[in-house]
């Protein structure tokens, strides 16, 4: 297939439906469905790109006229075979993708065709469907490789024999085969720094010794067991994922290392010292078969013993979700100083304590959700005063310690959501000696974001949020927090850009909202609404929920308020709208700039009948103006009668009367007159 060039760089022409597009060196023939490498492309280019098309095999003339060529990239084609010698005109390649081809049928000749690529530095062969011995021959003459990507391929099993001669490879790519073992594959590959073997079926790494390693990829697998070499050689390792597993145990690291992120979600790991009952296992062992070849070793470990040996001190992120802890051990955190990101969520904590010894001070996200937490603790002196975001949703506090917030000198964001508490101050009860436990968020001045969502809060008043500087405010799912008097709200009224009140049980007049000028974003869904609020009308918003009320039409004039002009996206789904009163709907749906993301779920009510607003039939159109219609036939039936009846009665008592009435006016207004 032809295709047209211009003759300045960075310009791009195609003068047929096959033709290619070039910027600068660069000739990009993605999706032309061609068969075969286009033969008039400048001679110059260094980058060419002929993905998703249809070739099968590259000839050995294919690139003859490309002297240049760094760049080529070949995926998602049908290409069966790579000639011998279809790249002697252009041995300065550099990089190559051949990914999701089917190599796998020529991969020996193919191969021969690699070995003339003596600056090889990437190649990428995901989805050929090779084995691991086809892996082995493709790579086995390209010594000056740096990055190789054999992903998606059907690979079972690794040793030293398939990644020979690869001296100089720094990054690994293995996902997504079905690798079950690997036996000192990774030994000759001393400048190999990023390995990732994610998505595969390895039941466990024992004896990790790759020192020079630094990041090391292997979630997705079904891994039960992660020993590291003992030694105290420096490992290199700054990253390891072994999230998404079957752990049972926290993994034995290297005792030295540059390690700064640990990933562990979704795991089955706890730790076994004390059990939730009162056993202790802290004299229990365990043996280790470790066998080599010929040879047999057995290792005898006390395995529950909880002191870790590794050097964490650089570690900033600890990610231990999804798994099944019921308690941290003493000074487990002590270790990791330099921590910034600690994620607990979704395990089985019954308590936290914040002691004087595990001095997070550079702690910034500390996420406790959905645990069993009771209690949190904290300890004289243990003070988080870098925590910026602090999440404790779905547990059972009742409250917080008194100080935990007095140091968080730069808290922004806490989640207190689906907790049974009560905010501080509570209302005196006469009958109590003490007051009931509550939380107090006041005077946190850094403290912007709140959730209180499903707290079952109870008439909120008073001065809940006095001094703090709300522009997140979540109360949703309190159907009692705003039985009393709502006026606390005004109060955040300067600050407050988000506000969630859904589920609580508004009435239309409970709430003034005039008075938030900075507020954005606005949700009232599911609630009891049978009007939109009034105040709503000035207040200039960009997102507004009504769904799940009770509201049969919107204001007539809605689309001419600040409001309108103001909102981005309104929700307006699940509410019994009035079919023949949809004015206001149409006046919507023409507004500059408003998008209504659930409008096609927007239903109206026609007699018994249930049907879309977003385009309502014609019969039911004119049902509707017939309706109308005759609704003023029907007032003037009636008016008629009503008035003639009077004109009538009006008759009768003047033609009655009129004899009387006129000398009653006479006696009354007339005088003699002189002639």
């Amino acid at each position: 297939l032809a295709a047209g060039w211009g003759d300045g760089a960075g310009t791009a022409w195609a003068t047929s439906p096959g033709g290619c597009e070039r910027v600068q060196s660069t000739a990009d023939c993605t999706g032309r469905w061609l068969s075969s490498v286009p033969g008039n492309l400048p001679g110059d280019i260094e980058e060419l790109l002929l993905d998703d098309n249809t070739i099968q095999v590259l000839g050995h003339a294919s690139l003859l006229s490309y002297h240049q060529l760094k760049h080529l990239s070949l995926s998602k084609n049908r290409l069966e075979l790579i000639e011998p010698g279809a790249f002697l005109g252009s041995q300065g390649l550099r990089v190559l993708s051949l990914a999701d081809n089917l190599l796998f049928t020529n991969y020996s000749r193919t191969a021969a065709a690699l070995s003339a690529l003596p600056t090889l530095r990437t190649l990428d062969l995901a989805g050929n469907r090779l084995t691991e011995d086809m892996v082995s021959v493709l790579v086995l003459n390209l010594p000056s490789l740096e990055s190789l990507s054999v992903a998606r391929n059907i690979i079972m099993r690794l040793d030293s024999s398939v990644f020979t001669n690869l001296t100089q490879l720094l990054e690994l790519n293995l996902e997504k085969n079905y690798i079950f073992e690997i036996d000192q594959a990774f030994e000759g590959l001393q400048r190999l720094q990023r390995l990732n073997i994610a998505y595969n079926y390895m039941p466990c790494i024992v004896d990790f010794g790759l020192t020079q390693l630094k990041v090391l990829n292997v979630s997705h697998n079904v891994i039960e067991w992660f020993l590291a070499f003992e030694s105290d050689d420096l490992f290199e390792l700054e990253v390891l994922d072994l999230s998404h597993n079957r752990l049972l145990f926290f993994p034995v690291l290297p005792r030295q290392s540059k390690l700064h992120s640990l990933l562990l979600k979704d795991n089955e790991m706890s730790f076994y010292q004390r059990l939730p009952n009162g056993t202790s296992l802290a004299d229990v062992t365990v043996q280790f078969l470790l066998i080599d070849g010929n040879s047999t070793n057995i290792t005898t470990v006390n395995l529950w013993d909880e002191v870790c040996y590794s050097n964490l001190s650089s570690l900033r992120l600890l990610d231990m979700s999804q798994n099944q802890f019921w308690y941290l051990p003493e000074g487990f955190l002590a270790k990791m100083p330099s921590l910034t990101h600690l994620k607990l969520n979704q395990n089985c904590l019954e308590t936290f304590h914040l002691s004087e010894g595990d001095p997070l001070a550079m702690l910034t996200d500390l996420d406790l959700s959905q645990n069993r937490l009771a209690e949190l603790r904290a300890g004289a002196g243990a003070v988080l005063p870098s925590l910026q975001l602090f999440n404790l949703s779905t547990n059972r506090l009742r409250v917080l310690p008194a100080d935990v917030f007095t140091y968080t000198t730069k808290i922004t964001t806490v989640d207190l959501s689906r907790n049974r508490l009560d905010l501080c101050p509570q209302p005196a009860v006469a009958s109590e000696v003490e007051s009931p436990p509550c939380v107090d968020i006041r005077g946190i001045a850094t403290l912007t974001r709140l959730s209180l969502a499903g707290c079952g809060l109870r008439g909120l008043g008073g001065q809940h949020f006095r001094g703090t500087s709300l522009t997140h405010l979540d109360l949703s799912d309190n159907q009692e927090a705003l039985s009393g008097d709502p006026g606390w709200l005004r109060d955040l009224a300067v600050t407050l850009r988000v506000l969630s009140l859904r589920n609580t049980s508004l009435s239309s007049a409970a709430v003034d909202f005039s008075a938030f000028r900075s507020l954005v974003a606005l949700d009232l869904s599911g609630n009891s609404l049978t009007a939109l609020p009034a105040s709503l009308g000035s207040v200039k918003l960009r997102s507004l929920d009504l769904r799940d009320n009770c509201l049969p039409a919107l204001p007539a004039d809605v689309a001419q308020t600040p409001l309108a002009r103001s909102l981005q996206e309104l929700y307006l789904s699940r509410n019994p709208y009035n079919c023949c009163a949809l004015g206001w709907w149409e006046s919507l749906r023409r507004v500059e700039g408003l998008r209504v993301p659930d409008g096609r779920e927007v239903t109206c009510g026609y007699g018994s009948r249930t049907l879309s607003a977003w385009a309502l039939p014609e019969p039911v159109l004119r049902g509707c103006r017939w309706r109308a219609a005759d609704l003023a036939l029907l007032y003037l039936v009636l008016a008629l009668p009503t008035c003639l009846t009077l004109l009538v009665a009006f008759a009768v008592v003047f033609l009655t009367l009129k004899q009387k009435l006129l000398k009653m006016v006479k006696s009354r207004c007339g005088a003699s007159s002189p002639y």
